[in-house]
């Protein structure tokens, strides 16, 4: 599948039940900041279980074209050789980071205390998002950007010549926009601090301080405090990647929804600050069992056994949005065929995503059949029960990978087949999912009903 060509149509129909053992990709998130700060490091960082998902692919051409030298030196593994904190080059072409908002929001922040200029693009989701929650804290250093009306790409960002520490208070949970920030406080004297009222991601903390980054975090008043020393000499690692919760959240609920089903997802990363939608599935009465518990490359790590299951609708706390923020569309999904109603609310960034998948996910569920409310931070989905959702419907992707794995895992229990206008963004993020769902047992087909 590619994100950028012809769409790729795709039916799921309902399927027995699903067994065997799901290896899902690495973790998303941490393959993005491994390749960033590997190539902000002085020395060979060597990764492995890299993500080689278009989103990642992207970001690690655009470590090549300010100047770091990565390449790939067998599945998973990859060695990139970096030229050290306030050490990159103005490349010589417009950046094109795909799909990925991680991506370009968290290169734009590594760049933006070096006196360079760098222009950045993407494909049509991509240059639809706002930048604006980015660039204005990197003016704080010292940087200047100029884009689309509505801080949108095509978007050129001049670097700080003389950048100074800031101290910022993120206005929404943003993991994108903590990072950012951090990583341009890489170049600044002094320390930055980032202030987060509500917790959220903390890779980029974990992996600073694993290559020796001086890096505190701290309760306070005001919410959680992260004070960076900036002007380290960053030391090469070598990092095991984490399969990736988020992409193990469709293999998960497939094996919930469909009946009699059975499945194991190794290796699983199990960060608390990513760990919310596990523990909302088990609130719904979710069989989930968690074995072999350990800790790769500084993250909690383990294998995880899910059944079918007979759940029940929630209310999920908002407070645990930030924990779970990318897999509100496959708990929508999953919420189809509960029992009663689930009410998602806070959750209001879900617009401003690769779509608006607040929007994409109730057009989609309504079309097969589910009725659902919302408003502009709420999603409230009224469950059908296990088997009672009709599908039979076509839906958009809306060139957004989470609505079409979602669709296409909810079309598995549905009654009548479920078919995905364009499947190909799923290669963004999780290239292998139509190989691996088939080889429990789903029967995906490309092309409609």
């Amino acid at each position: 599948m590619s994100s950028h060509g012809d769409p790729v149509p795709m039916t799921a129909r309902p399927s027995g039940p699903l067994s065997g053992v799901a290896e899902v990709p690495g973790d998303k998130s941490v393959s993005h900041r491994a390749l960033i700060l590997g190539a902000l490091a002085v020395g060979e960082t060597r990764i492995t279980g890299l993500l080689e998902g278009q989103d990642v692919l992207d970001t690690a051409r655009a470590m090549r074209a300010f100047g770091a030298q990565v390449e790939r030196e067998g599945e998973g593994l990859w060695s990139v050789r970096g030229v050290g904190v306030g050490g990159f080059s103005e490349p010589s072409d417009v950046i094109d980071c795909g799909n990925s908002g991680t991506g370009v929001r968290l290169i734009m922040g590594a760049m933006a205390t070096t006196p360079i200029t760098a222009t950045f693009t993407g494909d049509a989701s991509l240059r639809s998002r706002p930048m604006g929650r980015v660039t204005e804290p990197l003016a704080l250093f010292g940087a200047r950007a100029v884009g689309r009306a509505g801080g949108r790409l095509p978007m050129t960002v001049v670097g700080a010549p003389a950048p100074v520490p800031v101290r910022y208070a993120v206005p929404v949970p943003s993991a994108q926009v903590k990072s950012a920030v951090l990583l341009a406080g890489l170049n600044a004297p002094g320390q930055t601090v980032v202030i987060e009222r509500e917790a959220t991601r903390d890779h980029t903390e974990r992996m600073l301080a694993g290559f020796g980054a001086e890096i505190v975090t701290e309760d306070g008043p005001e919410g959680r405090v992260i004070t960076l020393t900036g002007q380290p000499e960053l030391k090469p690692q070598t990092i095991a990647v984490p399969r990736d919760p988020s992409s193990a959240a469709f293999p998960v609920a497939a094996a919930l929804i469909v009946e009699d089903s059975e499945v194991l997802v190794p290796g699983i990363g199990l960060n608390p600050t990513r760990a919310g939608f596990f523990t909302t599935l088990q609130e719904m009465g979710a069989d989930l069992s968690f074995e072999n518990a350990r800790d790769e490359g500084g993250e909690p790590v383990a294998d995880l056994r899910v059944r079918f299951s007979t759940l029940r609708g929630i209310e999920v706390p908002p407070e645990r949005a930030p924990t779970m923020i990318d897999e509100y569309p496959i708990l929508s999904a999953v919420a189809a065929f509960a029992e009663g109603t689930t009410v998602m609310r806070g959750v209001g960034e879900l617009r401003v995503k690769e779509s608006d998948r607040i929007d994409a996910m109730a057009r989609g569920l309504e079309a097969c059949g589910v009725r659902v409310e919302e408003d502009e931070e709420t999603l409230i989905v009224h469950g059908l029960g296990p088997g009672g959702v009709p599908g039979g419907a076509t839906v958009e992707s809306r060139l957004d990978h989470r609505i079409a794995m979602s669709f296409l895992v909810l079309g598995l229990a549905a009654r009548a087949p479920v078919t995905v206008d364009d499947a190909s963004p799923i290669a963004t993020s999780f290239p292998v999912f139509e190989e691996l769902m088939r080889g429990l047992g789903a029967r995906l087909e490309r092309g409609g009903a």
